[in-house]
């Protein structure tokens, strides 16, 4: 088994752009250069309808007749006129990684399944390990980050979590990865490739959409599954925890829906962000600062600046990522910046002008750069006179890369190989 997911991933090297959509089938779109890319593949079918078996012995190739469940997809790219262009078709995805009696050499199935595109463009889509790390029990139980949580208010209860390091809710998981990489020229409005930081041809966006056809039927005789009908957006991202922290329950549907574009209706809820209201409360004595802002009322034009129109040249030395006024939930990569020779999981908070929010690389700590954002060590930037509280630059959810069992790979995907299902069953 797999857990899906739709969550774009965003990283440069110095000629190309790399995008992830962890999910079965994706729509990544890309502003500026106003192209989009499209996956989308068809339910596998069955080669032997005779036995119950996903494959009757081991699958050493992606055509192996011992395997009963292929499973294949095309790529087409559309231009902001609309035009498309199919760059792939019938690709074939990798099998799922059973163990080691079915799939004795996984890495050669994987090295097998990425499709060169041509133009320096290639695609893999299939099994990956998690790379996304957090602490879901910890952020979900009111709020209560592990390394925190001696401070916690803890609600007058008696028995409460004492403070230690975090837990991965995310360990020994696979995902459904659609990988992408394309020049840089490919993104960039009219083609531009350069190093002047500033100019804004050099900032892209990038969002991921999930869609369903309206229509689903079943065939009990042949025991087949069929979409029809127009494609209905179901679902979206681009900034993490954009949708699970920043939109309320009852708007999520909706926004899932929507495009960018019309983000400006969300604005009001990064501006006064319902976690950060929370923070003093939920931990007393230690964000004394925050709070003061949150009473004050003052709109957290530093958020506005992060996740809906990038942050403009000025605020930070050699760095912008700023798309215009219009206020959009997009994954905002400024091209022009080269990769770090020294990278740091807390991205531009830490110095890292390669890093999360720019862009989004597999290894980012998103969700401490976010929480800390939101706990006010991002407001200086655009308020001098404002002291963040210490903690702000400490809270986190406890976890890191290190606690991953499967190391990322230094090369596309860059997803580590997925846990087999022999030694991991509940993967």
């Amino acid at each position: 088994m797999c857990r899906y997911r739709r969550r774009p991933v965003v990283r440069t090297s110095t000629s190309s752009v790399t995008t992830f959509a962890t999910r079965s089938t994706s729509t990544t779109t890309v502003t500026a250069g106003r192209t989009s890319a499209t996956s989308s593949g068809s339910p596998p079918r069955c080669a032997t309808r005779t036995t119950f078996l996903y494959n009757t012995g081991p699958i050493l190739t992606l055509d192996s007749p011992n395997w009963n469940r292929r499973q294949f997809y095309s790529v087409t790219r559309k231009d902001g006129r609309g035009r498309a262009q199919q760059l792939g078709r019938r690709l074939p995805c990798p099998p799922c990684n059973i163990g080691p009696l079915s799939t004795p050499d996984y890495n050669a199935l994987a090295d097998a399944a990425v499709q060169n595109l041509g133009s320096k463009r290639r695609v893999f889509a299939g099994q990956r390990a998690e790379g996304f790390y957090v602490d879901l029990g910890a952020i979900f139980d009111l709020l209560d980050p592990r390394p925190f949580a001696d401070a916690h208010t803890t609600f007058g209860l008696n028995k409460f979590p004492q403070s230690g390091p975090g837990v991965n809710a995310t360990k020994n998981l696979n995902v459904h990865t659609i990988a992408l990489q394309v020049p840089v020229t490919d993104l960039t409005r009219s083609g531009w490739r350069g190093g002047d930081v500033n100019d804004p041809r050099a900032t892209i966006g990038v969002w991921t959409t999930a869609s369903r056809q309206r229509v689903r039927m079943l065939d009990t005789e042949l025991n087949n599954t069929w979409s029809t009908g127009p494609y209905r957006q179901v679902s979206r991202l681009a900034n993490p925890l954009f949708n699970e922290v920043i939109v309320p329950m009852g708007r999520k549907d909706f926004w899932n829906t929507q495009s960018p574009e019309g983000d400006a209706r969300f604005a009001k809820f990064v501006a006064k962000p319902e976690v950060a209201g929370l923070l003093p409360g939920l931990f007393p004595g230690v964000f004394p600062n925050l709070d003061v802002l949150n009473k004050s009322g003052t709109p957290r034009a530093d958020l506005l600046a992060i996740l809906l129109t990038g942050i403009p040249a000025g605020l930070i030395p050699g760095f912008q990522n700023f798309t215009g006024k219009t206020q959009a939930d997009l994954m905002r990569l400024n091209t022009a910046i080269p990769p770090s020779g020294q990278p740091s999981i807390f991205g531009l908070l830490d110095g890292d002008l390669a890093g999360f929010p720019n862009g989004r690389r597999v290894f980012d700590d998103v969700v401490a750069i976010e929480l800390r954002a939101i706990a006010g060590a991002t407001y200086a930037l655009v308020d001098k006179n404002y002291t963040p509280d210490q903690a702000a630059a400490q809270v986190d959810d406890g976890v890191t890369p290190d606690d991953l069992d499967i190391p990322y790979l230094d090369r596309f995907p860059y997803l580590g190989v997925p846990h087999d299902g022999f030694t991991n069953p509940w993967t």
